[in-house]
């Protein structure tokens, strides 16, 4: 079957997903070195995948320590449109903010402000979403009942952008969502199987309890299925469209 835009953004989010929940050391990077490859033989209208490829790589390259490796594949994506400099703001990478080459990479990027308000709201997102996981870590903990928790996430944007190197930061988020509701479900799963293991070997289990956690657990839900849809972004009035420099270097404060 021939590759589409449609069939590589589902590869790369499986290939995310996987780096995400196993690491680089498990699941390698020849699933997206193909993607790459792939992407570049659809033409131009592939080439936002191909940074989208290259970032990653990047990413997998500045996790291990391998800094030229990084700076290469981070040259390819902002070759191929990748424009997020909130990312490159994050605290670990500003070490790198006082490499020349960086420092050159950086400032052939263009973005507008509309776009910039979005980098910042989806790596908001991703901070958001981490504790979010973690609280429902806590909150699971000693729970009785069956139920397993989705952990709802705030709806993606849909405008459109001006720059493709926000569906680029997209990605990394929707990603990052199934990657945390996946790693939620199994916490559940066991938990739940552990459970009804329990109410049938152990008459003592405490029904009234566990239906007690459930109505909890449904309450807390509920809550952060509110709060996700009350944090969906927003396009700001008035916010500008045209192409312009990014920020000076170390001037943005990442998200927390």
């Amino acid at each position: 079957m021939a590759d589409t835009v449609n069939s590589l953004i589902a590869r790369v989010h499986e290939t995310l997903v996987g780096l995400l929940t196993h690491g680089a050391s498990a699941v390698g990077t020849a699933g997206l070195h193909d993607v790459v490859a792939r992407a570049t033989a659809l033409g131009p209208e592939g080439t936002w995948l191909v940074a989208a490829g290259h970032a990653s790589l990047a990413d997998v390259a500045f996790t291990g320590g391998e800094t030229d490796r990084f700076i290469f594949h981070l040259d390819a994506a902002v070759t191929a449109g990748y424009n997020d400099c909130v990312a490159l703001h994050l605290p670990p990478v500003r070490a790198l903010h006082h490499d020349p080459r960086f420092q050159a990479l950086y400032q052939r990027m263009r973005i507008t402000q509309a776009d910039l308000d979005e980098f910042f709201w989806l790596h908001r997102e991703i901070q958001i979403m981490a504790r979010d996981a973690q609280r429902a870590t806590i909150d699971n903990i000693d729970r009785l009942d069956t139920g397993v928790s989705l952990l709802p996430q705030a709806p993606l944007p849909t405008r459109e952008p001006n720059t493709p190197g926000v569906l680029i930061t997209r990605l990394d988020l929707a990603a990052a969502q199934t990657a945390f509701q996946q790693a939620a479900v199994k916490r559940d799963l066991r938990r739940s199987s552990d459970n009804v293991s329990l109410s049938l070997i152990d008459d003592t289990w405490d029904y009234a309890r566990a239906r007690r956690h459930a109505w909890q657990a449904d309450e807390l839900e509920s809550h952060r299925l509110q709060a996700g849809a009350a944090r969906a972004f927003v396009e700001r009035p008035g916010a500008g469209t045209v192409l312009l420099p990014c920020p000076p270097l170390g001037t943005i404060t990442y998200p927390s």
